[in-house]
Order: structure tokens, then sequence, then C-alpha cells
């Protein structure tokens, strides 16, 4: 009885093994390669997938995981597996090192975007998929960037990314593969090109500083010119503004003074008797002039004998305009005077100015 029950438990717990590698149930975005005596099947898609024990199983297939550990040290671990991911996967592998074609050792680190489209060729047209990829990347990027030479390859990271994806996904067609990106994450120079590289960026960056400098000091110094050119224009124009209103008030100003000259002039003629306007006149310009003649101390002044008649005159004329009043307010002004010339006097007359009260010494007696 015993030996049965062990026996019975043994069938049974072959019969929970077997069906347990018969029934399989595969996820959303997850697919796995069937195989009968060791032949390819069919491909099992998302849910419960029955299999025919000791006839049919799943194909293993390689994989690779790039992980970091605690310490930040970055390790590729590889492993297989029987279900296919149909996402779109990320394939990091460590940096390389990268000749350029000017000789410089750069080291270039790269990460591909793929997405498995044909389970089958996945499979069978390629024996390790991710060894395969990462390889190829390497070679394509190492063609690529022999090429190119230090500085186009800085400044190149798209052209490089857009080459080794249409290069890569050439080659992956075949192996059921679509590439959708290809990125550079860094590319790392040595350290005395570095170096290099700072020391040239800095005088590149001083000499484009030096250059915006020079360029703001002319720009000022032409501003600052213009500005006075127009200062100096409007300051010119103002002037001659001006000065043309200087000119026109002063016309005007003379055109008055002679308008009301002549005006004084023609009452002055009407007032006295003919031919003795100048005569008058002409003894008023010596009379204004007599002062600033004799302004100075101990100054003589010699007179002609023109001036000296024309002194007389105008003592003859004022008796004249005195007795032409009186006349004229006896008899109502129809009759008019006679006039008599006045006596001639010297030749010369001397006008001394008058001593300084102040000064006793210079008095005259």
């Amino acid at each position: 009885m015993p030996v049965f029950e062990i026996w019975l438990a043994g069938v049974a717990l072959v019969g929970l093994g077997v069906i347990a590698k018969s029934v399989k149930i595969i996820g959303q975005a997850e697919v796995m390669v069937i195989e009968r005596l060791g032949r390819f099947h069919r491909v099992a898609r998302s849910g419960l997938n029955l299999l025919i024990p000791f006839v049919e199983r799943p194909r293993m297939l390689n994989v690779r995981y790039f992980e970091s550990d605690v310490g930040g040290v970055k390790r590729v671990t590889a492993g297989s597996t029987a279900r296919i991911d149909l996402r779109e996967q990320v394939l990091n592998f460590p940096s390389q090192p990268v000749i350029t074609k000017d000789n410089v050792t750069i080291d270039i680190d790269a990460v591909i975007y793929y997405r498995v489209a044909d389970p089958q060729k996945a499979t069978y047209a390629v024996q390790n998929l991710p060894y395969a990829l990462e390889t190829l990347t390497r070679t394509t990027l190492r063609n690529i960037v022999g090429e190119m030479e230090l500085d186009q390859t800085l400044g190149s990271r798209d052209m490089i990314n857009k080459r080794m994806r249409e290069v890569i996904e050439d080659a992956s067609m075949g192996w059921g593969v679509d590439v959708t990106r290809v990125e550079l994450q860094a590319i790392e120079p040595p350290r005395d090109i570095q170096h290099s590289m700072e020391l040239v960026m800095r005088a590149e960056r001083e000499r484009r500083a030096a250059v915006t400098n020079a360029e703001a000091g002319k720009r000022a110094a032409i501003l600052e010119s213009e500005g006075q050119r127009e200062a100096q224009v409007r300051k010119a124009e103002g002037e001659k503004e001006a000065a043309i209103l200087r000119a026109e008030g002063l016309a005007a100003a003379r055109l008055a003074m002679a308008n009301a000259e002549a005006e004084a002039i023609q009452r002055i003629t009407a007032s006295l008797p003919e031919g003795q306007a100048a005569m008058y006149l002409l003894g008023l310009k010596y009379l204004e002039a007599l002062p600033a003649l004799t302004a100075g101390k101990g100054s003589t002044v010699f007179l002609p004998v023109e001036a000296t008649g024309v002194m007389g005159a105008l003592g003859g004329m004022r008796e004249l305009l005195r007795s032409t009043a009186g006349q004229g307010a006896a008899t109502g002004g129809d009759k008019q005077p006679t006039y008599q010339p006045p006596t001639p006097r010297p030749a010369f007359k001397s006008l001394a100015s008058p001593p300084d009260a102040s000064d006793p010494s210079k008095a005259e007696t």
C-alpha cells in the first residue's frame, strides 16, 4: 500500500509537470516561437497557448542587459528567454575608442532604439540579435568617424546619427528588426585635446569680445560725431534764422526811424523860412557833437568859420522864432517876418572845457 501511494504521487507530480510545460500564458506585446520536433511550427501570441508535451517546445533567445551596480560601474549582463518583446527596446553599450581622420582617439557612447518586427527572422536569421546589433553599431561608428576630423565630428552629431541609422537599418532588415533611432550620448576627446580646445575657445571668445568692443566703440564714435554734426547744423540754422530775424528787425527799425526822421524834416521845413531847414539841422548836429568833443579835461576845440556862422544862425533863428511867435499872436499870423543874417564872427573860436571845480590848481581867473 505505501509503495502504491508513492508511485501514484510520483505519477501525479509528473503529470503536473507535463501540464505546466504544456500550458503557456503569454502577456500583451509578447510572442513566443514554438518549435515542433526541432522545426519552426508557429508563433504563439498573447493569451493562453497549449503545447503538445514532448513534441512542441518554445525556442530560447539570447538577450543582453546594460545595467549599473551600486558603485555606478556599468556592465553588460547576458541571458536567455523564450519570450520576445515586441515593444521598442533600448540597446545601450559601453563607450568605445574611435580614431578620427586626424589621428585623434576619442571615446563615443552610442545607444540604439529598435523593435522586433518579425519574431521568426529575429530567432532564426541571426544567432545573437543584441550582440549583432552592438557589433554592427561599433563598426559603423568607426567607419563614419574615421572619415571625419575631430572638429567636424564634434559638430556633426545629427549627420553621424543619420548615417548610422541608414547603415544599421539596411543590415538589420534581414533580421526582422526595425531600427527607429541611433543617438550619440557622449563624445569625449583626450584630456590634452580638451585643454587645447578650451584654450582655443577662450582665445576665440576673447577675440570676439575685442571685436564686439571695437565695433561698439566705433558705433558710439559714429553716433557721437553724427550727434555733434546734427547739433552744429541745427545751431548754424538757428544762428542763420536769428541773424535773418535781427536783420529784418534792424531793417524795420531803420525804416521806421527813416520815416520818422523824414516826417520830422518835413515838419521842420514847413515851420522854418525857405532855405533855412538845412542850416537848422546842421546846427543841431554840431550841438549834439560838442559835448562829446569837450568831454575830456583841459581839452581845446577850434571850430571853423562855418561852425561859428551856424551857431550865429541858430541864435538868429531863435530870435526869429520868438519874434514870429510874438507877431503871430498880435496879428493872427498873417505877416511873415523878414530874416536878417547874423554878423560874421572870427574864423576860429576856442572852446575850452570848464575847469574842474574840485581841483583848485586848475581853476582859471
